[in-house]
Formats: structure tokens, sequence, C-alpha cells
């Protein structure tokens, strides 16, 4: 006499298949819905429109004259600037966005020591892929620049042309 079906190794095996491929589909919806990757803005015209005024922002940074470096040691930052064209050295809006984590993006409003150099300190030391952003509290101009930290050497941020 012969098994029932339910005793048999084929039939679970046949049907293992397609509930493994369930279950691990159900586990990849699961991860993928609880870690969300905002690479794309909503809002993305309105932040297109606004990259062609930063370029002119930018273009008044060059025609100003302005230079700056950044160095980071951990969580300690130096921002050396010089002020070109500029009567005084004004306080600076420094906005530090990583390239991929929007929730570690930082900005701060710091001011100059006699010298020009604005020194700050984050609450932990940053490493990574960052973008930053430097204007005046107006936002008459900009400088910009890439950091890969960490790095020993100083990063250059630019206006619109580089270097």
């Amino acid at each position: 006499m012969q098994k029932p079906w339910y005793k048999q190794f084929w039939p679970w095996f046949i049907i293992a298949i397609p509930a493994t491929s369930i279950t691990y589909s159900m586990t990849a919806l699961y991860l993928f819905s609880q870690n969300k990757v905002d690479l794309v803005a909503e809002d993305y015209y309105k932040k297109g429109k606004g990259i062609n005024q930063d370029f002119s922002r930018l273009r008044v940074a060059d025609a100003l004259h302005l230079q700056a470096n950044i160095s980071v040691a951990e969580s300690n930052i130096v921002l050396a600037f010089n002020k070109g064209d500029l009567k005084a050295y004004p306080t600076l809006r420094v906005t530090f966005t990583h390239r991929t984590l929007p929730d570690q993006d930082f900005t701060l409003m710091v001011s100059p020591d006699m010298k020009g150099h604005y020194r700050f300190s984050t609450a932990e030391p940053i490493d990574g892929p960052w973008f930053v952003e430097v204007e005046p509290f107006k936002g008459d101009w900009k400088l910009h620049g890439r950091l890969n930290l960490p790095s020993s050497d100083p990063i250059q941020l630019f206006g619109q042309n580089q270097g």
C-alpha cells in the first residue's frame, strides 16, 4: 500500500519552492519599506530652477575674488576665508550636506576671528562624502566644494570657476 501524499517527499519539496520565494519576497518588501532612500526630491522642478540662481551667486563670489579653504580634524572644523573685495569678514552660513544620508545634514552660522578664520565643532566626528556650501547671512554670494573625509589636506571651496 502507498503512503498518503502528505507523507511523501516530492509534494512538500514542490510546495517549499514557492513558499520560500514568498517568504523572501515579503522579507525584502518589509526591509525596503523600512529603509527608504531619499535620492529624488519631490519638488525637483522647483529645486532645478533654484540651481540657476545658485550659479549667479557663484559668479558673484568669483567677481569679488572670494576664496576659502576648509580643514577638518575629527569634529573640529576650520574655515580659512579670504575676503577678496569685501570690506569686512561677514558672518557665514556653512551647510554640510551628506551625499546619501539627508538626516546627517547640518547648517551652522559662524563668526570670524581677526584673521578671517571661522572655527567650529560638531557633536561627533564627521566622515564620508560631503558637499559644503558657504554663504553670507544675506545670501548675496556662495562658495561650495566637495569633501571626502577624513582628509589631512585643506580642501578649497570655490565659486563657479573651479580652482
